[in-house]
C-alpha cells in the first residue's frame, strides 16, 4: 500500500545547486598516530542535493560526518554551515539544523513515544510543538512501523525498527540537513528500501542529504552528487 508522507516539516525550500550548504576550507584531521583522514581539503557541499559518500573501509567517511556535526573538531582549517563557521555556533543549534544518524543508533530504555519526542525536552526545541499521538501513529505507519505501539519499549525493537525509529525522531524536529552514516547497512531488503525512500523524499522536500553508502543505490528525481574520500583527499562530482 502506498502511503503519503505525513506533515513533519511544513516549509519546503527552493533548491539551488549553486548555494553551498557546507564548505570545508583547508580542513585537516587525523587520529593520533594515524595518517590524515583529511589533508588540507577544500570542498563545497551544495544545498538541497543528495550527496552519496563513498570510499574504502577506514577512509574517513564517518569521521567527515562527525566533523560536520561537531562530534569531532578539525585539527586545522574551517568548516562553514550556510556561510557561518560551525565553531561559532552552539553545538545544540547546529545539531538542531544538522541531524546525524549513526550506523547503529543507540535506543534508550524508553517507550516509543518518549523516544520520538525526546528532542522536545531540550531547551533549543522548547518553542516547538510536539506532535500528538495520532500524528505519531501516522508517522510510524508511514515508515512501516504501524505494528508498534507508542507504549512499546525501544529496547525490544529489531535493528531495522530502531534505525527507522531514530530516522523518524530526527525528522520530527525538522532539520535542514540529514547526515546518514550507512543507514541501510544492516537492514533487510524491505527496510532498506523504505529508509532510502524516506531519504529521497526528504531531499525532494528541500533538505540536504549526505549519505554514506557502499552499494549501488542512486536516488531518483533529485540532484545527486558523489563524494569520494581516499587517502586524505576528497572529491565531489555530479
Amino acid at each position: 500500500m502506498n502511503r503519503s508522507c505525513p506533515k513533519i516539516d511544513k516549509e519546503k525550500k527552493s533548491v539551488s545547486s549553486q548555494d553551498p550548504c557546507f564548505e570545508l576550507e583547508n580542513v585537516c584531521f587525523a587520529w593520533p598516530g594515524k595518517h590524515p583522514v583529511l589533508d588540507r581539503q577544500s570542498v563545497r557541499i551544495p544545498k538541497g542535493g543528495f550527496i552519496l559518500v563513498r570510499g574504502r573501509s577506514g577512509a574517513g567517511k564517518s569521521t567527515l560526518l562527525r566533523l560536520m556535526n561537531r562530534l569531532e573538531e578539525v585539527d586545522a582549517g574551517e568548516i562553514r554551515y550556510q556561510g557561518q563557521a560551525i565553531t561559532a555556533m552552539a553545538p545544540a543549534r547546529l545539531r538542531q539544523q544538522v541531524a546525524f544518524l549513526q550506523q547503529t543508533p543507540v535506543v534508550p530504555d524508553l517507550s516509543v513515544r518518549q523516544i520520538l519526542l525526546s528532542a522536545f525536552a531540550f531547551r533549543i526545541n522548547q518553542d516547538k510543538t510536539p506532535p500528538g499521538d495520532e500524528a505519531l501513529l501516522a508517522m510510524l505507519d508511514w515508515l512501516d512501523l504501524g505494528r508498534l505501539g507508542l507504549g512499546d519499549s525501544g529496547t525490544a525493537l529489531s535493528g531495522g525498527q530502531r534505525q527507522r525509529l531514530c530516522l523518524l525522531r530526527a525528522l520530527i524536529i525538522g532539520p535542514e540537513v540529514l547526515l546518514l552514516d550507512e543507514p541501510t547497512s544492516s537492514l533487510d531488503r524491505d527496510s532498506k528500501k523504505k529508509v532510502e525512500q524516506v531519504a529521497v523524499q526528504a531531499c525532494r522536500d528541500g533538505k540536504t542529504i549526505v549519505m554514506i553508502t557502499h552499494d549501488d543505490f542512486v536516488p531518483d528525481g533529485v540532484c545527486v552528487y558523489e563524494m569520494t574520500i581516499d587517502r586524505g583527499k576528497v572529491t565531489l562530482c555530479q
